[in-house]
């Protein structure tokens, strides 16, 4: 069964020209990407996206952080997205993120960690609703879905 999560980013991610490996990642794994948006997330979208950390220590650096360049925000779809995803990118703390992973290969501190997911399948339907109209996410199958993953 497939599910949707969102994903994007971050300024330092664009920054450094690693768009094109971290898509290329994404889609190696089998994941489609159904939607996405080069932009600069305003104040107000992002105290949405990271509305369940407000009233924590590092809840405004990270507001300030993530409105300071471009991101490219995204919607993924696939068998269990979510996890697969997450798996993925890593620990938040790139000290402890295993190499092999989005954040274990390109980040050094917690702060600056290239990309942001969603954990569960409420945040990343309410995450994807900042960004995205229903009508700008994608519904469409890869020739080699059936035949080599699913």
């Amino acid at each position: 069964m497939k599910e949707r999560t969102f994903t994007f980013l971050k300024p330092e991610a664009v920054m450094r020209g690693l768009i094109g490996a971290i898509l290329t990642r994404i889609e190696r794994k089998g994941l489609n990407i159904v939607a996405m948006k080069l932009l600069r997330l305003t104040k107000d979208q992002a105290e949405k996206i990271y509305s369940v950390h407000k009233g924590k220590p590092f809840y405004e650096s990270l507001v300030n952080h993530v409105t300071s360049g471009p991101i490219l925000a995204m919607v993924i779809e696939g068998p269990n997205a979510i996890a697969v995803l997450r798996s993925m990118i890593g620990k938040t703390n790139p000290a402890e993120a295993q190499p092999g992973t989005i954040r274990g290969d390109f980040a050094l501190i917690t702060e600056r960690n290239i990309i942001h997911a969603a954990d569960s399948h409420e945040n990343a339907l309410r995450e994807m609703k900042v960004i995205f109209e229903e009508k700008e996410i994608l519904e469409y199958e890869k020739p080699t879905e059936t035949k080599y993953l699913l």
